[in-house]
């Protein structure tokens, strides 16, 4: 995997093959970032990759929500996640559910998506299933607004541990 130094030379194509995944199904966050070379450390790549994340239209950030799954949802009962997502849901306990537990994720997976249009968002690597249920249930009564830069800031999160390992891979 590169090292910072590569990224840093790499031209676009190789620089969005490289760090394309750390945004869910986005390598356009990626492509943009690489604009804003060279990057002095891994934080300052990780804070030009936000940066250009938060520059895009409303539209795009919306679509970038959206590329997330549910989390315990359909896609990982089918095994269909990114590798990145089957480890990151694993990481918090959740390809291990009880049916009461699975029942209740996607009771509120449905009414987060029904409230806000998008799925519910949290690094599930920093959180146990239950942490994230509770998380759950607390954020259903927020503002449209509310949810969207909790979103887009727990993607900055998913997205640093992301870099890290591609990086620890050296």
């Amino acid at each position: 995997m590169p090292s910072l130094d590569y990224l840093n030379q790499a031209d676009r194509a190789a620089f969005t093959a490289a760090l394309g995944h750390l945004f869910e199904h986005s390598p356009w966050v990626a492509e943009q970032g690489w604009l804003r070379r060279p990057f002095a450390s891994a934080e300052a790549l990780h804070a030009a990759l936000c940066a250009a994340m938060r520059a895009a239209p409303a539209d795009k950030q919306r679509a970038l929500i959206r590329a997330h799954p549910d989390l315990a949802g359909r896609l990982a009962q089918q095994k269909k996640l990114t590798a990145e997502s089957t480890r990151e849901q694993a990481s918090a306990g959740l390809d291990q559910l009880t049916d009461t537990e699975l029942a209740e994720f996607t009771r509120l997976n449905d009414a987060y998506k029904v409230k806000f249009g998008f799925p519910f968002i949290i690094c599930a690597r920093l959180n146990a299933k239950a942490a994230i249920l509770a998380a759950m249930s607390a954020r259903l009564p927020h503002t449209p607004a509310v949810e969207r830069d909790t979103a887009l800031a727990e993607i900055e999160k998913i997205a640093w541990l992301r870099l890290q390992d591609v990086l620890k891979r050296n």
